[in-house]
C-alpha cells in the first residue's frame, strides 16, 4: 500500500515537473530555477513513479 501512494506521489511530481520544465523552456519563466534541471528530474520522477505502479501491479 505505502510503495502504491509514493507510485503515485512520483508520478504526479513528475508531471508536475515536466510541465513547468517545458514552460520554461518554450519561453514562460513561472519559478526561479534552471528549466532543463526541472525537465529531466521531472522526467526521472515520472518514469519512476510509473514504474512503481507497473511494477505493483504485475504482483
Amino acid at each position: 500500500m505505502a510503495i502504491k501512494i509514493i507510485g503515485i506521489v512520483l508520478t504526479i511530481a513528475g508531471a508536475i515537473g515536466l510541465i513547468f520544465g517545458v514552460l520554461g523552456i518554450f519561453g514562460t519563466l513561472i519559478i526561479n530555477v534552471n528549466s532543463w534541471a526541472m525537465t529531466i528530474l521531472g522526467f526521472v520522477f515520472f518514469v519512476s513513479g510509473i514504474g512503481m505502479l507497473k511494477k505493483l501491479g504485475d504482483s
